[in-house]
């Protein structure tokens, strides 16, 4: 039998894995030693007078994943989070943090939260900060001490460790609040719009944290609202709308599943597009949205000559033409609309 154990150390950045290495063609992890999943949501539902804000979801993570959870503005994100950490309570279905429901100590001791808001003592220091939320997650003397030099390294704030946290700039607050959220070494983290507001060195600093956090094994929800960081960090993505999820897999997944082709064509046209070459563009299956002009590829070269003849009968000038990979934003689009969200 071949089994892995992994343990989940007191402090931030040290998460030893050990692995038996037995021989013999057998998996490298035995169900019977499994742990349950970190997270299983069955048929959640959820309504706030007659707002329905989950409408039956259900979704479930294997260990060590990073799991997008997107939206448009009210599709149920916030709902599903705050049922996870236990502030909301759902009116149906079943949620379950490594098997236990989310009030349960053992769900609670294993769960981290990281919310968008900034949630720390502005006139404390780090140093003070994470004293503070480690002794909220009973974490006490030389364990917390450690964990707090651990937090420190991991986000980069040692150098800042005894300044006012209201002097630090907003990138340093937002790795702050992250290492807040992760005094405790979580086995499951929900990661809410980290990087909203921060300058791009912050935001590949905390990249950099949550790779670190995978290594560790760690399993995090992440919402965000930007897609080409979901496509950077992801391993799978679901979208949420409306209450329910509408559709869930990898980057790769999602494309074939809702596109049905990996490449689209893009143009911009120079002017104002005329109602006769609107109507030649949509004949060949192009989308027109404003000077902008979309067209899902399977045979690229026969659609691109097809899209610029259409230009070309009608006197119209192009002003750009590209070629790319369906993206993330496509599919999210596709399956949301377009229409503003407020």
């Amino acid at each position: 039998m071949v089994f892995s154990v992994n343990r989940i150390g007191p402090g931030l950045p040290s998460f030893p894995v050990s692995r038996l290495p037995i021989p013999g063609p057998f998996p490298v992890y035995d169900p019977a030693f499994m742990t349950p999943p970190p997270l299983e949501v069955r048929d959640l539902k959820k309504s706030f007078g007659g707002i329905v804000a989950l409408d039956g979801v259900s979704l479930e993570m294997p260990p060590g994943e990073i799991l997008g959870l997107l939206g448009p503005n009210g599709a149920g994100k916030t709902t599903l989070v705050r049922s996870v950490v236990g502030r909301v309570v759902p009116d149906s279905g079943s949620l379950r943090v490594f098997g236990q429901p989310p009030e349960h100590p053992d769900a609670v001791a294993s769960r981290g939260w990281v919310p968008q808001e900034i949630s720390l003592y502005p006139l404390l220091t780090p140093r003070e900060n994470l004293w503070t939320f480690g002794r909220y997650q009973g974490l006490s003397g030389a364990e917390l001490d450690s964990a707090i030099d651990r937090s420190l390294e991991w986000s980069g704030l040692a150098d800042r460790a005894k300044d006012r946290t209201s002097s630090l700039s907003g990138g340093m607050r937002r790795r702050l609040n992250m290492a807040a959220g992760t005094i405790h070494s979580p086995k499951l983290l929900l990661l809410d719009e980290p990087t909203v507001g921060v300058d791009p060195q912050s935001r590949e600093r905390i990249y950099t944290m949550i790779a670190e956090l995978k290594a560790r094994a760690v399993s995090l929800v992440y919402t965000t609202h930007y897609m080409e960081e979901a496509e950077r960090l992801c391993d799978r993505i679901a979208i949420i709308d409306h209450g329910r999820i509408i559709a869930a897999g990898t980057r790769d997944a999602l494309v074939r599943s809702t596109l049905g082709v990996n490449q689209t064509v893009r143009i911009d046209a120079d002017a104002p597009i005329a109602p006769a070459l609107r109507e030649k563009l949509e004949r060949v299956g192009a989308k027109v949205d404003g000077l902008r002009v979309l067209l899902l590829a399977d045979d690229p070269p026969k659609q691109i000559r097809d899209l610029l003849e259409a230009f070309h009968g009608e006197n119209a000038g192009v002003a750009d033409l590209t070629l790319k990979h369906a993206t993330l934003e496509e599919v999210f689009l596709n399956l949301t609309g377009r229409e503003l969200r407020e």
